[in-house]
């Protein structure tokens, strides 16, 4: 809304009005709005709720090594997050531009969902909270909408990257001067970087094209679904989904400027997705609003972010990669999320096997992941095979918290230098 206001008393010389066109200007705007709103909003919602006795059912203190218990800690800390990413995007983002609709519609969309879930657990006295298959449902229908938007929306294009021969050797990155609809999409470390879905259904024939699309869009609900999901199991350690999320968004906002910028396209030799700089905006907004919360967040919490907060953080990924033409990195940039998801289908697919032939077997001491880096030898069942029981000890949370993020600032660098690893 200021944008467009800025805009207008542009018009009659204002001093400072034209700083409004400006992506870097609003985007530090936005990041620094975004945290004073999350700080100062999130120490009268944490007091609200203290106030009126809402908390989650906590886990029980034998089961943390450390004999750590957090009783009445409030949950639903995400409605901290998506406040403090809702009111500066409102304020300072084009909200005509189809991307940030998509993003805002996302966020609206998943932060209802995850509060629908976290109101059962709390409200209701369910420690299950809205059954899986709902929550899988609500996933699928925004993913629909994501896919379908950007197939139907004549604003979301792309500009394809080509080389034109210079003298000698010598090469230039330009980019075609029409914006197209593509259903093409990066793959990394390889030269010609770009792979059509459009070409994996070439059996299609002549409705290829068509049949390219219908791949997208089931591609858009599986990565929404995927990384919602992945970031949700995340959330399991005081500071771990909200630090992580912070990390991947700041390399997230790193692609969508280089994107948005038909120089820097030109150089890196990607795709320049015209319109995509309001996602660097949105980018800002959010890790402005995670650095907030990790003030209350970080061991020990204060409040935890529940479901409210993590599902809405992962589609949010999933659609800011899908919107820039970057979802086959996820893989590598949402490396963390990856490994929780697959560590769980893992133990129980092996639990399950095991179980038919009378065994009781394991792979991981305890999953998600991140759990099994805090069970004590002690904490074992003597009648269980353990495959894995790395490490002997057992680690303190905030160490576990430390050394995954570090892990992902790792995968964040090398999902950006994958843009010129050809």
């Amino acid at each position: 809304m200021l944008y467009y206001l800025f805009r207008f008393l542009e018009q009659f010389g204002v001093p400072g009005s034209a700083m409004w066109s400006y992506i870097s200007f609003r985007a530090l705007l936005a990041l620094i709005l975004a945290l004073v709103i999350s700080a100062w909003f999130g120490e009268y919602f944490i007091k609200w709720m203290k106030r009126h006795r809402i908390s989650e059912t906590q886990r029980d203190a034998k089961i943390d090594p450390f004999g750590v218990q957090k009783i009445n800690v409030p949950s639903m800390g995400g409605i901290i997050i998506l406040v403090a990413i809702l009111v500066p995007c409102l304020l300072l983002g084009r909200l005509r531009n189809i991307y940030m609709i998509l993003m805002l519609v996302t966020t609206v969309w998943l932060g209802g969902l995850g509060f629908l879930d976290d109101y059962i657990k709390i409200f209701k006295k369910n420690k299950d909270g809205l059954a899986g298959k709902y929550k899988i449902l609500g996933q699928v229908i925004i993913g629909l909408f994501v896919g379908l938007t950007l197939y139907l929306s004549p604003d979301a294009t792309i500009r394809e990257n080509i080389e034109t021969q210079r003298r000698g050797n010598v090469t230039e990155i330009v980019h075609k001067s029409e914006a197209v609809k593509s259903t093409k999409t990066t793959i990394p470390f390889v030269k010609n970087n770009n792979m059509d879905y459009a070409d994996l259904v070439s059996f299609c024939g002549k409705y290829k094209t068509q049949a390219g699309w219908i791949l997208f869009v089931l591609v858009t609900i599986f990565v929404i679904t995927a990384v919602s999901n992945g970031a949700n199991l995340n959330d399991g350690m005081d500071g771990m989904a909200a630090g992580n999320s912070a990390i991947i968004c700041i390399a997230l906002g790193i692609l969508a400027y280089v994107s948005s910028h038909i120089e820097m396209a030109a150089y890196l030799n990607i795709m320049y997705v015209p319109g995509s700089q309001e996602l660097v905006i949105f980018c800002c907004a959010m890790v402005g609003a995670l650095i907030g919360f990790l003030w209350y967040n970080a061991y020990p919490a204060q409040i935890f972010m529940g479901d409210t907060g993590s599902l809405a953080i992962g589609g949010i990924i999933a659609v800011l990669a899908i919107i820039i033409h970057k979802e086959l990195l996820i893989p590598i940039l949402c490396g963390i999320f990856l490994l929780e998801s697959i560590s769980v289908i893992l133990q129980v697919e092996f639990y399950k096997s095991g179980k038919r032939k009378g065994i009781k077997q394991r792979i991981f001491k305890r999953t998600p992941i991140h759990d099994n880096f805090r069970v004590l030898p002690s904490q074992l069942e003597p009648d269980c095979k353990y495959v894995f029981k790395w490490p002997k000890g057992a680690w303190h949370e905030s160490k576990i918290t430390n050394r995954f993020w570090i892990v992902t600032i790792i995968l964040a660098a090398l999902t950006i230098i994958t843009l010129k690893i050809r």
